[in-house]
């Protein structure tokens, strides 16, 4: 698949998926935790509505790399970013992306713990799985058969070529030549 194409769908995963698992760095090691994003493809930015009193903001302001894991279970498509992030208090972005859900945490966009986090992805790395339960099932018995590894998909690792806009996406924002690789 060629890069364009591997990029392309990244943000079509990033797009139907929604939530993710965010993972920061804190004192006591990785923490992850779900959030729903808010992508903006053309920029290469994706964005959260989150609050300023959860740990996240402060372990994100102290270590800026994030990851980011998006599964989409019915495309057995499993998508895992790496990135910058940075908090962000500007409420008027958080009203121009502001959803309905989001009152249920918050007053509204303007609520004094709302801030905005911007996430620049930097590498993504894409692993498709058979289209099929059948498929995969078939992999494996044939795999026990022959003694051969089962072919369940495909692993490409795709580094993804950011705009420089400011600290999140201005760092490591070089392109860099596609690999591919085999899941194993």
């Amino acid at each position: 698949m060629a890069k364009q194409d591997s990029l392309q769908r990244v943000w079509d995963i990033i797009e139907r998926v929604g939530v993710c698992m965010l993972t920061t760095r804190s004192t006591d090691g990785l923490r992850a935790r779900p959030l729903e994003a808010r992508p903006d493809r053309e920029n290469g930015i994706i964005w959260f509505v989150t609050d300023l009193r959860s740990g996240k903001e402060h372990e994100i302001e102290h270590n800026p790399e994030v990851g980011l894991t998006f599964v989409d279970a019915s495309a057995k498509a499993y998508l895992s970013l790496t990135a910058r992030a940075e908090v962000s208090r500007d409420h008027a972005k958080a009203a121009a992306i502001w959803k309905s859900t989001d009152a249920v945490w918050w007053r509204g966009p303007d609520d004094p713990n709302v801030c905005v986090l911007r996430v620049a992805p930097l590498t993504a790395e894409l692993w498709d799985g058979p289209s099929s339960k059948a498929v995969a099932a078939f992999e494996f018995v044939k795999a026990r058969v022959t003694g051969a590894k089962p072919k369940l998909g495909e692993n490409r690792k795709v580094t993804v070529r950011m705009p420089s806009q400011g600290p999140a996406g201005g760092q490591n924002s070089a392109p860099r030549r596609s690999r591919r690789e085999a899941r194993r």
